[in-house]
């Protein structure tokens, strides 16, 4: 029989936002000196810009957890300084991922916010912002000429979380790359449309 899957408790995924956002800033400074102006791969993006996405994207997660709307997104946005250097921009996301991480730490297991992919709780919007970093951080990664993968320990945890009808297999990096839209599995042609469920649901 198999062992269900335990998602991790709420402190465990704030240190798990911090450990995606150093895992991939620290790939990506190897390329601080490159061509940020090229795309990242698959998204009509380019390398600087979707750095930006990301920043954005886990100020407005830890926004929403704070805010706790229940019908619309909040009216902070962030960005990085667009005359900043590559590598303070990245340090910028590691402020970003950090601010997350607090306020998923500090959310009570009832706190509920609003997401146009299904309303959701801390653990929610801490997978949201891993899937964020490790997915946009291997697209820019490879639009650079970087050889990265994300890791498995901090992908399973976000498919798990965020893609209820994913594919159990041993390779969860593979699974969340299916998962978006990044690659093919074995049977499965590459998906063109594709979403999470942010949903709180039982373990």
């Amino acid at each position: 029989m198999t062992t269900p899957f335990l998602l991790p408790s709420a402190a465990s995924w704030a240190a798990l936002v911090i450990e995606a956002a150093d895992e991939t800033t620290a790939i990506l400074e190897k390329a601080a000196d490159r061509d940020w102006s090229r795309n990242a791969t698959g998204l009509g993006w380019t390398c600087r810009a979707t750095l930006d996405h990301l920043a954005l994207g886990v100020v407005g997660y830890a926004g929403l957890l704070i805010a706790r709307p229940t019908d619309r997104y909040i009216t902070l946005f962030a960005s990085l300084d667009p005359q900043a250097p590559i590598a303070h921009c990245l340090e910028g996301v590691r402020i970003a991922s950090r601010m997350l991480s607090s306020a998923v730490r500090e959310a009570d297991g009832d706190v509920r916010a609003w997401h146009p992919w299904g309303h959701s709780d801390g653990p929610g919007f801490a997978a949201m912002a891993i899937v964020e970093l490790l997915v946009h951080g291997m697209d820019i990664s490879r639009g650079l000429d970087l050889d990265w993968r994300p890791p498995d320990h901090l992908c399973a945890p976000a498919v798990h979380r965020l893609f209820p009808q994913a594919l159990d297999g041993d390779d969860a990096t593979e699974v969340l790359l299916w998962c978006t839209g990044r690659t093919t599995l074995p049977g499965l042609t590459r998906q063109t449309h594709w979403q999470w469920d942010g949903t709180v649901r039982a373990r």
